[in-house]
């Protein structure tokens, strides 16, 4: 067993303040880590200790391996937990904790490589089985094979950056005429972005469902899922609203879905939290097209739907447990639906807005994960989410009836949010439908905004 008594949490905002809910919960004691620009931030206020790790770029301070290495030692922290973002899908991390006797709250180095360069986890689930979208994940990146690849996969084509995330590097390529554009366009955006600007070439999938699969396995070669996550409402390749279950998923293909994945799992060894990501078109057919190797913001609709405590699980795994159920014990009950209220103006091209919260009132019939207050900084060197709001009902609309009637409840006074935009996104017909696709913002955006 990896015997630990304090975490440190490698993160900031409403996920550090999660993580820290559960571990106090289980009478772990916990570290907090800020920048300069975090010094009175909610997350620093919420831990058992805090340490400074920066001065200069706030956002460079966090991940900053030897400095996050540093407190945990200063601070006696055993263990290290990297929420999302920064440093979580960071290899060299994992193996910094691990050469300095931390034990890291996640998959192991060698899986978070594994699956972090996109053309090699193809290659490895193409190995094990799993259904790949047709593309290109070779090692010549000259422009005129990804070209001629191009046009063997046929139109349209979706350049990915390998070492990608978060939409950047991705660009559709709707014919040949565009193809040397938008390939120097990602490839400059990856280079800036991860210092990497090798790129995958797939099929593209017009108008698909996003689906992920939930997973989690042990040391002790145990593995399950824990359902699906629709993911469709997205902007840029940035999710807006997530839920549990997908409304186009049925009890079959959850099956199918769900043994791919945890498959998947155990064929590169995985431990802890994971979560399969897949295209599914039209036609019931499902496409892999990453792993993240960590926990997820969208985490919350499953733990709502299946009654577990997922950063519970993530501790369990890291002290060396075995999961405490099986396959056969996942329940999914009633339905969850998530929205990410962000620090953002919609009006002027949906740019991110900082300064002061004037006013904060969550309310009170959601789950809303944040780590905001009256007079709470919103800094302009992070992610623009500054909250999720959570709802759960014993039916889809139940749910969404809950979150439209809780988000007009809620108080952000002080800074511009998407908070009208994501009420106009639940009241609409093809949402409530549940009939939302990935092209469902661009088609609606009028309407939207």
């Amino acid at each position: 067993m990896s015997g630990f008594s304090k975490i440190l949490i490698a993160n900031r905002g409403e996920i550090a303040v999660r993580v820290m809910r559960t571990a106090r919960a289980m009478g772990y004691r916990t570290v907090a880590v800020y920048s300069s620009a975090d010094a009175d931030a909610e997350h620093v206020r919420q831990a058992d200790q805090s340490v400074w790790i920066g001065e200069s770029l706030p956002a460079q301070s966090y991940l900053n391996i030897a400095a996050i290495i540093e407190a945990a030692r200063s601070s006696g922290a055993q263990a290290v937990h990297p929420g999302y973002g920064f440093l979580a899908e960071n290899a060299a991390f994992a193996e910094a904790c691990r050469d300095a006797g931390l034990v890291f709250i996640g998959p192991s180095p060698e899986a978070i490589r594994a699956m972090g360069d996109k053309a090699g986890a193809k290659r490895l689930m193409q190995a094990a089985g799993v259904p790949c979208i047709p593309g290109y994940q070779g090692q010549d990146q000259s422009q005129s094979t990804l070209a001629a690849e191009a046009v063997r996969i046929g139109w349209p084509v979706m350049i990915k950056a390998t070492a990608g995330g978060g939409g950047r590097g991705m660009r559709l390529v709707p014919s040949a005429a565009a193809f040397a554009e938008l390939l120097q366009s990602a490839q400059s955006e990856a280079l800036n972005a991860f210092g990497d600007a090798n790129v995958i070439l797939e099929r593209a999938i017009v108008a698909p469902r996003h689906i992920e699969i939930q997973v989690f396995a042990d040391r002790h070669g145990n593995a399950i899922h824990l359902g699906e996550r629709d993911c469709s409402v997205q902007r840029r390749h940035q999710k807006v609203i997530e839920e549990a279950p997908s409304p186009a998923v049925s009890a079959a293909l959850r099956e199918r879905m769900g043994a791919t994945a945890v498959a998947a799992a155990k064929a590169i060894a995985y431990e802890g939290a994971g979560t399969l990501e897949f295209l599914l078109d039209a036609e019931g057919q499902y496409w892999f097209m990453e792993m993240n190797t960590r926990l997820q913001v969208e985490h919350p609709v499953t733990e709502a739907v299946t009654g577990l405590d997922l950063v519970e699980l993530q501790l369990r795994v890291a002290a060396g447990e075995p999961l405490p159920l099986t396959q056969q014990d996942v329940r999914i009950t009633g339905h969850a639906i998530e929205v990410r209220l962000c620090a953002e103006d919609p009006q002027q091209g949906f740019m991110p807005q900082s300064g002061t919260l004037s006013a904060w009132r969550p309310s009170p019939a959601l789950r809303t994960e944040h780590a905001l207050r009256d007079g709470a900084a919103v800094p302009p060197f992070y992610d623009s989410m500054i909250a999720k709001l959570v709802s759960h009902g014993r039916t889809r609309d139940e749910a969404r009836h809950r979150l439209l009637a809780g988000l007009q409840d809620t108080v952000a006074l002080g800074i511009a949010t998407n908070q009208q935009l994501l009420h106009r996104a639940l009241s609409h017909p093809v949402f409530a439908s549940g009939a939302a696709t990935t092209a469902f913002i661009a088609e609606h955006v009028d309407a939207l905004l």
